[in-house]
């Protein structure tokens, strides 16, 4: 009987992660059954769909629809969710990746039934006990029996929590997928759709609640923005959170008012190109400022 090994995703960070280790392991081994579990935190087509079509995977096996909602609700679905498709399909291996709600639902849903984890990115840490994420990370680490390391410090951070079996030094898969698709990312030239020139424009990306939920933080980001704009161009792909918290406070409209390019997300493809011709990037994107000193 062939092996089943089981993706869990849910957001963005989690795509780019995933996709090579999901593509390289169904090359390396045709008769492995794979099993592509979305979760839904992101749910609409710009913040999850998009991505799927252009990171070459196949259409989720399964999906959760876990949709938006506090951090409770968010994992709370998806364990539930991922513990049934865990069940019905007599998976060998769970796979997660990064540090989201989702990949703290899927390591716990899989170490509950006896399931072993394998957790891309492991040994990640920004220190910083307020981050949700990181209590994400740490738990999901010491879940985990096969420990995917992006670099030699995350070993060490491992060790330090006397986290040293199972571990590899794998490489940072984010940074794979963004090599294997800047070129193709670059000659969309992106930035015509928004009349911008390369190395002319800022990029901004804001969407960790510590931040946008802060009425006084994001208030200063925005007078920062619209400084900023009196400079040169700055395009603005709005996070729907981000999007609703400045709606709220009248911001967005001071941010249009002062010539802010606001756009719906951005896809894969149409993101990296941006990025990579931008003069520089404003962000509270762990993700986004890996893919910046790529």
């Amino acid at each position: 009987m062939s092996a089943r090994v089981c993706f869990v995703v849910g957001a963005r960070p989690n795509f780019m992660k995933s996709a090579p280790v999901y593509r390289e392991l169904g090359a390396l081994d045709p008769n492995l059954e794979l099993t592509l579990v979305h979760t839904g935190q992101h749910y609409d087509d710009a913040m999850s769909d998009v991505f799927f079509r252009e990171l070459g995977m196949p259409r989720p096996d399964e999906f959760l629809a876990v949709g938006s909602g506090s951090h409770a609700e968010q994992t709370a679905k998806a364990l539930v969710g991922v513990e049934r498709v865990l069940r019905e399909r007599e998976i060998d291996l769970c796979v997660v990746a990064g540090d989201v709600n989702s990949t703290i639902a899927g390591a716990l849903a899989a170490v509950k039934l006896r399931v072993p984890i394998a957790h891309v990115e492991a040994g990640l840490r920004s220190f910083d006990r307020a981050m949700p994420e990181e209590h994400n990370r740490v738990l999901t680490d010491h879940l985990s029996d096969i420990l995917l390391a992006h670099s030699e410090e995350a070993i060490l951070n491992l060790s330090r929590e006397g986290i040293t079996s199972g571990v590899h030094l794998v490489g940072n898969t984010m940074i794979d997928s963004l090599l294997e698709h800047l070129d193709a990312a670059r000659a969309r030239r992106s930035w015509e759709q928004f009349d911008l020139r390369p190395g002319d424009y800022a990029l901004v990306t804001l969407h960790r609640p510590a931040l946008v939920d802060d009425p006084v933080k994001l208030r200063a980001v925005t007078d920062g923005l619209i400084a900023l704009a009196a400079d040169r161009p700055v395009l603005f792909p709005i996070h729907p959170r981000t999007l609703r918290n400045l709606q709220a406070a009248g911001d967005d409209r001071r941010l249009r008012d002062a010539g802010v390019i606001a756009t719906d997300p951005l896809g894969y493809l149409d993101f990296l190109c941006l990025e990579a011709d931008a003069a520089f990037v404003v962000t509270d994107s762990g993700g986004v400022q890996e893919e910046t000193t790529a």
